[in-house]
């Protein structure tokens, strides 16, 4: 089959938003969690390095992914990746040998005839980061090339480190991707990675200048290039002085799109020395991008979080942060309250909005990270001084068919 590119560089033209003069807005209150199962800190195989021995927070990070119930997790500080079952039961560890002891409750060296049901490989993974799983349960997840072989690229400005490491589904290595494909340059910095239904895998880079998003195939065939400039995005036609930033881009799960979060700011100055004191947020805008042809689909207004102030009549706006994305355009986006955050669903085809609460206790807002699966199930990994505990809420039920 003859391999085919596309390099898209996405140049922001000259355009008028056109958002919808009214939306259908829901509230849909707070949204009870469950709790799934917990591990320990510490370096065992049940066991998750998510701090080090002083306590501090460990400088790798930690991704994890969850896929028809079950949760993938990739330890950075420790570099192993596991996998659990929704009841905490852990089935099979990927680990460096020379980071970690051997596993006491997982078979090793297990032959390929042979049937059992919680084993170990060893590979030499130096900061597994980011993971994504399909619908196969192959793994793909961020690793860094050891110190050596990275190389700093002048004409991108950027340090050329990472690769994707591919996993079957029983965590046997598969290859590596990089740029180009299978066995391709390394990426430079990773922000974002995930598989969509089609299994098609999407990388998420962010470069000095703007983002580059690397499209491949089941098979790691490279199909897409979408390069993004940071210097060249849209104005609001109300407001041609204020300031415009890309905060987010997402890819979308069941076509091949991204969805873009334009932050847009204006200038704030004492009225009686006419001196500027900061910025303030005027709006948010989320681009619908058709990575196929570079051409942009549609545009929503994302409305901004207000905040009231104690004992004052004023209030604060500020913007929300993109969490994931679900299946038919649906993003969900947060925001950080007192215990917990506030969450909004958007429906970009039909641009209806749900706003709703999700709870937290003090000790657990020391660490905390999210995924969304592509039917809308809100998954989190949190942290306090002693346990990691796996959750999730099912938001799916209140997205439906009605949002």
């Amino acid at each position: 089959m003859k391999k085919v590119s596309h390099l898209i560089t996405l140049v922001f033209l000259s355009v008028i938003l056109v958002f919808a003069a009214s939306c259908k807005n829901k509230e849909i209150g707070s949204v009870v969690r469950e709790d799934l199962f917990s591990m320990g800190i510490g370096p065992m195989e049940d066991q998750l390095a998510l701090y080090r021995l002083e306590g501090d927070r460990g400088i790798r990070r930690t991704g994890f992914t969850m896929r028809d119930g079950l949760f993938y997790i990739a330890d950075g500080n420790s570099g192993k990746i596991v996998r659990y079952n929704s009841y905490g039961d852990l089935l099979f560890l990927i680990y460096n040998e020379e980071k970690n002891p051997p596993p006491v409750t997982l078979r090793t060296k297990v032959s390929d005839d042979e049937q059992v049901t919680r084993w170990a490989y060893t590979y030499p993974l130096e900061e597994p980061g980011w993971i994504a799983v399909d619908s196969r349960l192959h793994i793909f997840v961020e690793d860094r090339l050891p110190l050596q072989e990275q190389r700093y690229d002048s004409e991108i400005r950027s340090l050329l480190d990472g690769i994707i490491l591919h996993f079957d589904k029983d965590g046997r290595f598969v290859n590596y991707l990089g740029r180009e494909g299978i066995g391709g340059s390394a990426f430079p910095r990773i922000v974002g990675m995930s598989t969509s239904i089609r299994d098609e895998l999407s990388v998420i880079c962010r470069l000095p200048t703007g983002w580059d998003v690397y499209w491949f195939s089941p098979s790691g065939t490279l199909l897409y290039i979408v390069k993004i400039s940071s210097d060249v995005i849209p104005q609001l036609p109300d407001w041609p002085e204020a300031h415009s930033s890309i905060d987010t881009i997402t890819a979308s799960v069941d076509s091949r799109q991204l969805f873009i979060k334009v932050d847009y700011n204006r200038d704030t100055f004492d009225q009686s020395t006419n001196t500027r004191t900061g910025s303030e947020p005027i709006s948010s805008v989320l681009w619908t991008l058709n990575v196929e042809d570079g051409a942009y689909l549609n545009s929503i207004e994302i409305p901004l979080y207000e905040i009231i102030e104690s004992g004052r009549q004023t209030s604060i706006k500020v913007v929300y942060s993109v969490l994931g994305a679900a299946r038919g355009g649906k993003i969900l986006f947060y925001f950080p309250v007192e215990t917990g955050y506030s969450i909004l669903y958007v429906d970009t085809h039909s641009r209806e909005q749900r706003y709703g609460y999700i709870q937290f206790s003090n000790d657990e807002l020391r660490y905390n990270d999210f995924f969304l699966t592509t039917d809308g199930i809100l998954t989190a990994m949190l942290a306090d001084n002693y346990k990691v505990k796996m959750v999730w809420w099912r938001t799916d039920k209140l997205i439906g068919d009605g949002l």
